[in-house]
């Protein structure tokens, strides 16, 4: 995969330092006030980097990482390999919330996902962040 960094100490899967990198760089650079407070970046089965910000509404509003999923459809990245969030203000990698880890798992089962802090960022398969998950009647076998 192209942009890979090498893998870390406590993951099974290599960390795409190069996704976590664009991810900060949203959140600093992009995320100002209460409307957008985190960032994700995903890297499609191409290679492409994909960005968004989250849409923060007191009425509820998509995670960065739905957003990231729509951008990417948008742009023709129907095939997303790795995702990451990256919160505003240095708050550094952030994991995603429950609905975005069922919604990550729906779309992209095979999806990676960064999560840890700091210096201990681990990739791991979207389905160990939800086990027992729901799967929905028309993706059973």
């Amino acid at each position: 995969m192209t942009g890979t960094g090498p893998a870390a100490d406590t993951g099974t899967r290599p960390v795409d330092h190069a996704l976590v990198a664009a991810a900060t760089h949203l959140a600093e650079t992009a995320c100002r006030g209460d409307r957008h407070t985190v960032a994700a970046a995903a890297r499609a089965r191409d290679g492409r980097i994909v960005t968004a910000v989250n849409v923060y509404h007191f009425t509820g509003g998509p995670c960065a990482e739905l957003v990231v999923i729509g951008n990417a459809a948008a742009r023709g990245a129907h095939e997303l390999e790795t995702v990451v969030a990256v919160g505003d203000r240095g708050r550094g990698v952030v994991p995603p919330c429950g609905r975005c880890r069922q919604v990550l798992l729906d779309y992209f089962p095979d999806l990676t996902v960064i999560v840890g802090t700091g210096g201990r960022l681990r990739a791991v398969p979207v389905g160990e962040l939800l086990p027992e998950s729901y799967v929905w009647a028309d993706h059973q076998e």
